[in-house]
Formats: structure tokens, C-alpha cells, sequence
């Protein structure tokens, strides 16, 4: 694991402002996998990554936090997804040229929906409209629906690594508007070098070095898909004996791709037998080279 694979914490002391620093390039390249994006797409779905990391960082829950975007534009979906545990996945479906478009275009006069998957909880979502100029921006207006604190986030991607700064007012210093300014201020200044490139050290000496911060224990993040044969076979269950029987007719086999980690599950007549007749299990996953 590289060690910008990291999830971290921060504080302005007296100021009733804290923060949050990730940066990802082991877990970022696993996501990505095998799959040619295009660049505004790949730029999209890390800049996502590094959001669902920090808005894990703010939520209490206990499971998965789901960022996914539809929309009718290029980039038609976009899926992010992390864990309380810090571990991530995610996916991007386009189609067409995406490259050079604004971001309403770009997905569509698309909305943002963001669910909260609480173990042995009914799931939450919240929607924002996605009409400003970035990720960034859209989340940013979630915040200040849902949480009435004042919030700010600077994500950027290239084909290495991913990452976001993420700075947030804490409940009853709103009032103090000075600090805020300033400190945004601040962070405004910061690039896509800096961000990807610069320890955390470096980066939160280089922004706010006339400011008392204080660094919190960090947590790796690491990729991690729950995709599994026997999860395939719940959903072949679901579909029904009739339906996988009449793909077996025609393909002689039952493929299904993961498209978050490119592994793939085969099951020939043997296997959907065994399925249906109540004793799965008998063959393992055949995943490419």
C-alpha cells in the first residue's frame, strides 16, 4: 500500500474549524483495473472517490456511503463507494466523446444522490441538483441543505492519484465569519501539484503555516470489492430458473462481469443445475489473467 493511501484529520485549535486531508494511488489504480477511461471520465469518478472518503470522515454511520450520479449526458453513471472501515470501490458507465463539456452537460442536467447504508438500518439518501461546475461545489450546497455548516472541498484526479481537502465550520462557531474567510481563503490557494503530490506535513504547512493546526491519527484506505459467487448466485436465484435456462440454451454458459473489479463468474448447465436443485457452490469464480 502506498503511503499516500491515507485518510486523515485535522483542526484549527481556537478556531472552531476542522478538516480533513485524503489522498489515494494504490487504491485509486485498483479501481480503475483494466478499464480505459477516457480523461474527463477518469478525472470524474477519482474526484468522486476522494469525495465519498470525506464525507465518510463526517457522517456517523456503520456500513457503506454510496455517491452516484445519473444523468442523459456522456457520463451516464457514476458510482462511488466507501466504507466506515475506509475501504473504497467505484465505476463510471459513458458513452460517446465526454471530453471538453461543462459539468451540466456533461451529465445531463444530472442530480447527485448520496445513501447512507447504516447496518440493520432502513438506507437514507439525499439528493442535490447538479448544476454548478463541479463535484465539489454540488456537495458543497448538500451540505449546507442538509447540515446548515458552513463547508468547502477542493477534489482533483489525474491517472496516479486522487484526492480532496475538505474544510467544515463545527456546530455553534458559524457565527465566526472572520476565521472562516480567512481559512478558506487559504485553502483557495491550493493546486492539483500540491494536493496529489506533497505530504500532508508539506501541504498543511504550505497552506496554513501561520495558523495552529493540529494533525489527527490517520486511517489507510485501501480498495475492496464485495462482489463474491455466492452473491452471483443469489441474483441467478432471483432471476429465475426459466430465464438462466433459456441464456444456457443459446450461450451454452451464464457469464457475469463485475464491473468494479473485473472479475468475472462463469456458470455452465453443471453449475445452474447444482444452483437450482439446491447445491451450489460447486465451482469458484474463473477470473481473467
Amino acid at each position: 500500500m502506498s503511503h499516500f493511501d491515507r485518510f486523515e484529520r485535522f483542526y484549527f485549535e481556537n478556531l472552531g474549524i476542522r478538516g480533513e486531508l485524503v489522498r489515494i494511488e494504490d487504491a485509486w489504480a485498483s479501481t480503475r483495473g483494466t478499464t480505459d477511461y477516457p480523461g474527463i471520465v477518469q478525472s470524474q469518478l477519482g474526484q468522486a472517490l476522494a469525495a465519498v472518503l470525506l464525507l465518510s470522515g463526517t457522517i456517523k454511520y456503520r456500513g457503506s456511503l454510496i455517491l452516484q450520479v445519473q444523468g442523459a449526458g456522456p457520463i451516464n453513471t457514476l458510482v462511488a463507494q466507501a466504507t466506515h472501515v475506509r475501504t473504497i470501490r467505484g465505476l463510471a458507465h459513458w458513452r460517446g466523446s465526454p471530453e471538453g463539456k461543462a459539468l451540466p452537460q456533461l451529465y445531463g442536467n444530472g442530480r447527485l444522490v448520496l445513501t447512507i447504508q447504516n447496518e440493520g438500518q432502513e438506507p437514507y439518501q439525499g439528493i442535490v441538483a447538479l448544476d454548478g461546475d463541479s463535484l465539489s461545489q454540488a456537495l458543497e450546497s448538500y451540505f449546507s441543505l442538509s447540515e446548515q455548516l458552513p463547508t468547502r472541498l477542493w477534489l482533483f484526479a489525474n491517472e496516479q492519484r486522487a484526492g480532496g481537502l475538505f474544510i467544515q465550520s463545527l456546530p455553534g462557531h458559524e457565527d465566526r465569519g472572520e476565521d472562516w474567510n480567512r481559512i478558506t481563503h487559504l485553502a483557495s490557494t491550493i493546486t492539483e501539484k500540491e494536493l496529489l503530490y506533497l505530504t500532508s506535513h508539506e501541504l498543511l504547512f504550505r497552506l496554513f503555516h501561520e495558523e495552529r493546526v493540529r494533525m489527527l491519527d490517520s486511517e489507510p484506505v485501501s480498495f475492496r470489492c464485495s462482489c463474491s459467487r455466492n452473491r452471483i448466485e443469489g441474483v441467478l436465484l432471483a432471476m429465475g430458473e426459466k430465464e438462466i435456462t433459456s441464456v444456457i440454451e443459446k450461450e451454452g454458459q451464464v457469464k457475469v462481469d463485475c464491473d468494479f473489479c473485473n472479475r468475472y463468474y462463469t456458470f455452465d448447465r453443471v453449475d445452474i443445475s447444482a444452483l437450482f436443485s439446491g447445491s451450489p457452490g460447486l465451482v469458484g469464480p474463473r477470473t481473467p489473467h
